[in-house]
């Protein structure tokens, strides 16, 4: 009984501290799992009538839109379909610097320039990953708050436990009559919604502090058995000959690629900031989720493919520990299980947002409860 009342002082604690974060955390996640829906109903620019021309090159492209921000970095191209407008993303971290130029694949014509900071979803992820507080204070807030936050589900499972048996049944469904008190149905809703959902939120919360900690991501890389480096490099270029002369080996590669992946969804081309370094291209085999991309690495002189033994190098090479590694923010967003898998993280996001709201309310009852006056007769 003692360790019982412990764990309820814990729980109480903790949950009366990182209430107001998990509630936004959550709520935010919500808005946040239909969002490639939901942008799709107005992307139209992005997809383009069909020529039969050749598309643009990855010079071209980058030339292009690096005169319209020619102060900033740009981060890599993508080129998808033939049919797909080619996306230059720029992005720099001091100051916060993220945006997309959409071209013409055959023109190379500025169809649209998107700010990623800016606009509802923007907003949404601000909150999400740190509660709208600056970046450095923000993402530690959350981080913690979220770590937290797996204590208590787990010391809530704890106190869900009945004393006794025969009250298990109680614990399991809303019992509620006309004469129950607005106190019990609150009790119900903290309790009976937490334990239904508690497998599931300890999943999207723990992969969400993922996110947040590299360090809890070589916890479980190593402890799953993975043996490969866990840290994202892009190699140095292994030979200082050049393949060609008429073209640059660079323009040379995406065209290559979509030769020889003509199922794949897009090639995300990371231009070498450095002689030495190679060029790094992320093939999307799938449209919905990223586990699955093959990181792939080749000199930028001889466009040879440099093999890594890494944890994000072909997908075919994976082995357990690194799906496990590489899964964990499809897992967070749902996207795993396709649109039912995002259905289902909408509804615990959702639930999992009531539970400090009831669990404030418990407090506060309990509290705050008005004490019953004596009559002196």
């Amino acid at each position: 009984m003692k360790t019982k009342k412990l764990i309820f002082q814990l729980h109480k604690i903790l949950g009366l501290t990182t209430g107001i974060v998990v509630f936004i955390v959550a709520i935010t996640g919500c808005c946040w799992a239909f969002r490639e829906e939901i942008e799709s109903l107005y992307d139209d620019y992005k997809t383009v009538p069909l020529r039969n021309e050749k598309v643009i090159t990855v010079t071209k492209a980058k030339e292009i839109a690096q005169k319209v921000f020619p102060e900033n970095t740009v981060h890599g191209t993508v080129f998808k379909k033939e049919n797909n407008a080619v996306e230059v993303i720029f992005y720099d971290a001091e100051p916060e610097f993220y945006q997309s130029i959409f071209l013409n694949p055959y023109s190379g014509k500025i169809i649209q320039v998107d700010d990623h900071t800016t606009g509802f979803f923007a907003i949404i992820l601000k909150g999400h990953m740190r509660v709208w507080l600056p970046k450095d204070i923000g993402e530690q807030v959350v981080g913690a708050s979220i770590l937290i936050f797996i204590l208590i589900i787990i010391s809530g499972f704890i106190l869900w436990i009945p004393k006794k048996r025969k009250n298990l049944k109680q614990r399991l469904k809303f019992d509620w009559k006309k004469t129950t008190k607005w106190k019990r149905k609150n009790f119900d809703l903290h309790t009976v919604t937490g334990f239904y959902i508690c497998s599931l939120a300890l999943v999207i919360a723990f992969t969400g502090t993922m996110i947040s900690y590299n360090w809890l991501k070589y916890v479980v890389y190593k402890s799953t058995g993975g043996q490969k480096t866990v840290f994202f490099e892009v190699p140095k270029n292994i030979d200082s000959t050049t393949i060609a002369k008429t073209a640059k080996p660079i323009d040379l590669l995406i065209p290559k690629l979509q030769k020889e992946n003509p199922d794949a969804d897009g090639f995300e081309l990371h231009y070498p900031e450095t002689e030495t370094q190679s060029i790094y291209v992320e093939v999307s085999n799938s449209s919905d989720v990223y586990y699955d991309s093959d990181f792939r690495f080749f000199d930028q002189n001889t466009l040879k493919e440099i093999e890594v033994d890494a944890i994000y190098g072909k997908y075919k090479n994976a082995t357990v520990p690194d799906k496990i590694l590489r899964m964990y923010y499809d897992i967070h967003i749902g996207a795993i299980g396709g649109i039912t898998g995002k259905i289902i993280a909408f509804i615990i996001s959702l639930l999992t947002a009531t539970l400090p709201v009831t669990g404030i309310l418990l407090w506060y009852g309990r509290k705050y409860k008005k004490k019953k006056t004596t009559i002196i007769r």
